[in-house]
């Protein structure tokens, strides 16, 4: 039988639930067990798919089609393992399935409640992964913080399954704030402590608590906690600020979090954590030896989340070219022809973010001819290889009115248009073209180069897509489809040769990049942004040396 960690969050949120379950699940991983984790997210929304970016973030999408929450990318991106639609379940999700049931009958007649039958539905999701004989150990992520009155469902279900388990098969690891009073110039633990005892007063107690700080924690401190939160002083683990997530499993590593967890599992003849790589991967992301500057033009760039996958895929690609990328957010609403130089020529790359709607599209467009026109290597992803489809077919094959459908129903040339199967799609959540598809890559191509593969498969989020009516008048002008879907033939990568990187992509390679399999269209992008600094390094001193002589 799989056993079942349950990771709460108290005080505030935002304290790092998600990063402190990875990083638990990492450790446990190294040491050769088969760990999975799951979000459970409190809010009504069916899925994460309907929401606006301001509001949650990116929407991450699995290999099987599943809209779930950013948090799944830090679970695929700690443990390099695919998440599914079993991973992540929302209270909407809950209750649509019990309405569902009870409109079918299923309930016999009786009164439908929320306990036994939410709490049922929720326990039988939590308990669907590990009933799947696929792995060790489940760690179960409840969004929200303890009292929330949406998160009360949830937790009623964790004290059912911690009563009905042997007391070696769940555990509850809570992470709470320890803040630090600058004027008193020392840390507080009574927020911790009203934290757990709201968490036990619902039935469910604690058997780790993971305490956020700014600050290390002594013994004291630790003592304390310990007497009036009724845990034991080395199930108190001080997670202080890191310089990035990264250094998480690490520091969770010094604290001894995995070995206080199998020992409260009663899990023995685990072998010593296999942590080289990760080891490796953070060295290099320490101590880069060059920096680039890539812009991000994009139109929620005010919220880093909205992107989080792209800028953890830098993070992935930067380290195995031993260098440091730096991010510059540029908002593409308040991107011109007039200022688009002065705002882009320091950059030594550029990448057009994926998002919905006519807002910021023809800043968007103005990046993709500057980086066109100069060299600069361009990487589209979603909408922003749709950016690059239209400013090519704007500015080189002289339809001046080339546009989307999304954005202008009536454009003279409609070289991105609505999928076919998409027009008479009604209803917005779960609709659009969702989840891994085949591509096949032309030989010879760059794309090719990069993947050293004729074939393979990329995660797609998306409604619109390269209308093929103008496929060969593309083809004649010198903007190449490199890669289509083999059985739809949509255009999936289009590339410039004559040009150092120049490639836009339809799908979403940013959600397979992981620590220990960054993505080669990433590695491939940073690569020829550290030569493309390296040639201005060059000409700017040859300049120099012309101008001194």
């Amino acid at each position: 039988m799989a056993k079942y960690i349950f990771v709460t969050g108290g005080v505030t949120s935002s304290l790092g639930k998600g990063i402190i379950a990875a990083s638990l699940a990492k450790l446990l991983q190294s040491r050769g067990l088969k760990v999975t984790i799951q979000k459970f997210d409190p809010y009504i929304n069916v899925d994460p798919g309907t929401l606006n970016p301001y509001e949650h973030g990116e929407c991450y999408v699995t290999d099987d089609g599943a809209e779930t929450d950013l948090d799944l990318g830090h679970y695929e991106r700690f443990l390099n393992t695919p998440t599914s639609q079993a991973n992540n379940v929302t209270t909407g999700r809950i209750y649509q399935t019990v309405i569902n049931k009870e409109r079918q009958g299923d309930y016999l007649g009786k009164t439908v409640q929320v306990v036994p039958h939410i709490t049922d539905e929720i326990k039988r999701r939590m308990m669907l992964l590990g009933d799947s004989n696929k792995f060790d150990i489940v760690i179960t992520e409840l969004g929200g913080t303890v009292g929330d009155i949406e998160s009360l469902p949830f937790v009623e279900a964790v004290r059912q399954i911690q009563w009905e388990l042997p007391e070696e098969d769940c555990l509850i690891v809570h992470l709470t704030l320890i803040p630090y009073l600058k004027a008193a110039k020392e840390l507080k633990t009574k927020p911790t402590q009203h934290s757990v005892r709201l968490l036990s007063q619902e039935g469910v107690h604690p058997n780790v608590i993971v305490c956020r700080t700014e600050h290390p924690l002594n013994d004291e401190i630790k003592r304390k906690i310990a007497l009036f939160c009724n845990v034991k002083p080395n199930a108190v683990i001080e997670a202080i600020d890191a310089n990035t997530i990264y250094e998480v499993p690490l520091k969770m590593l010094d604290e001894g979090l995995d070995v206080i967890v199998l020992k409260k599992l009663q899990i023995n003849g685990y072998s010593a954590p296999e942590l080289g790589k990760w080891r490796t991967f953070l060295d290099k992301l320490s101590s880069p030896k060059n920096k680039v500057t890539v812009g991000l033009i994009g139109k929620y760039v005010e919220l880093q989340d909205a992107y989080k996958s792209i800028l953890e895929a830098f993070i992935h690609a930067g380290a195995i070219n031993d260098c440091k990328v730096q991010v510059v957010n540029i908002h593409s609403e308040f991107l011109t022809k007039d200022n688009v130089n002065e705002k882009l020529k320091d950059l030594d790359a550029l990448l057009v973010a994926p998002g919905f709607g006519a807002r910021g599209v023809e800043g968007k467009i103005e990046a993709v001819k500057y980086a066109r026109e100069n060299m600069l290597p361009f990487f589209g992803i979603c909408l922003g290889m749709q950016m690059a489809v239209i400013e090519y077919a704007r500015n080189v094959m002289g339809w001046g009115k080339a546009h989307s459908t999304e954005m202008d129903v009536s454009t003279s040339h409609p070289v991105i248009a609505l999928m076919e199967e998409q027009k008479k799609v009604k209803n917005k959540g779960g609709t659009m073209r969702l989840g891994a598809y085949e591509c096949t890559i032309e030989k010879g191509s760059l794309a090719n180069q990069i993947y050293q593969s004729n074939s393979i498969s990329e995660r797609h989020r998306h409604r619109w897509e390269f209308n093929n009516n103008y496929l060969n008048d593309f083809i004649n002008a010198g903007l190449i489809p490199s890669g289509k879907n083999p059985s739809n033939n949509l255009v999936e990568i289009v590339e410039l040769k004559n040009h150092p990187f120049f490639i836009g992509v339809q799908y979403h390679p940013e959600l397979k990049s992981t620590v220990e399999n960054p993505h080669p269209l990433f590695v491939h992008f940073i690569k020829a942004a550290k030569l493309f600094s390296e040639k201005r390094a060059n000409a700017a001193v040859n300049k120099t040396q012309k101008e001194t002589a």
